[in-house]
């Protein structure tokens, strides 16, 4: 069964610049992965401390590989500490 990945990142005063970055280099290297079907990050209009990924795959197998990588891994150390809330990503499926 596809899965979905909604990931929220409020990033903490001044750090918008890095996390952006982070966000766009992670997807970059996300989206030859086997598994991924697609993955886009995305910046709020309103609030510039705000950004989402959110990304699609084959199956929860897949995901968990890549959820195993180094560079995810490393990802998920990096934006923790950029932002200021707990990290969570919730795994979702469709509903037909």
């Amino acid at each position: 069964m596809e899965l979905f990945i909604f990931a929220r990142f409020h990033v903490r005063d001044g750090k918008e610049g890095e996390a952006s970055a982070v966000l766009r280099d992670q997807a970059k290297h996300v989206r030859d992965e086997a598994g991924c079907l697609a993955i886009d990050v995305f910046a709020s209009v309103r609030d510039p401390h705000l950004f989402y990924l959110h990304s699609r795959w084959i199956d929860e197998a897949a995901f968990n590989r890549h959820a195993e990588l180094p560079r995810t891994v490393q990802f998920v150390q990096r934006m923790k500490s950029l932002i200021d809330h707990p990290f969570e990503a919730t795994r979702s499926s469709r509903l037909d």
